[in-house]
């Protein structure tokens, strides 16, 4: 179980950076495997996913959206662009949604590039990331009461 939980935090890390990642899909696996450990492997995922947003906070935040647009391999224009609408339309409230696929990433990074204070982006990013994480435990056990 350590294994497998150092493999689904590193997956969840990665999966939240800028780069593409399918935590779900380990965590899926893990849970069919383990339905016992539902809570440990939420956290474990939670933890990972949020540190990960970190590191793109700290992106935004040390090399800030001149630097972030010359990188496309990183984050696309496009995405940093919706992003900051979504900031600029919901504040760090947004940040809840950082969960969500194609723009969640993009605003974490835009945190930072803002100067978001770091405390309310973890609280709020934690809360975000944490709640995607047990609606898929959620949907794996009630699958398999079904």
């Amino acid at each position: 179980m350590i294994a497998a939980s150092f493999s689904l935090f590193f997956a969840s890390f990665l999966s939240a950076t800028l780069l593409p990642g399918a935590s779900e899909l380990l965590l899926i696996a893990l849970l069919t495997q383990s339905p016992e450990a539902a809570g440990i492997l939420v956290a474990v995922a939670a933890a990972g996913n949020t540190a990960g947003s970190a590191v793109n906070y700290a992106l935004g935040y040390w090399i800030g959206r001149p630097v972030a647009e010359r990188l496309p391999f990183i984050l696309t224009k496009k995405r940093l662009e919706q992003a900051e609408g979504w900031f600029g339309r919901y504040g760090r409230w947004s940040l809840l949604f950082s969960w969500l696929p194609i723009v969640g990433d993009p605003l974490t990074a835009i945190a930072g590039v803002l100067k978001t204070g770091f405390g309310p982006f973890l609280v709020l990013v934690a809360l975000g990331k944490t709640a995607r994480y047990m609606a898929v435990a959620a949907g794996v056990q009630a699958v398999a009461l079904w």
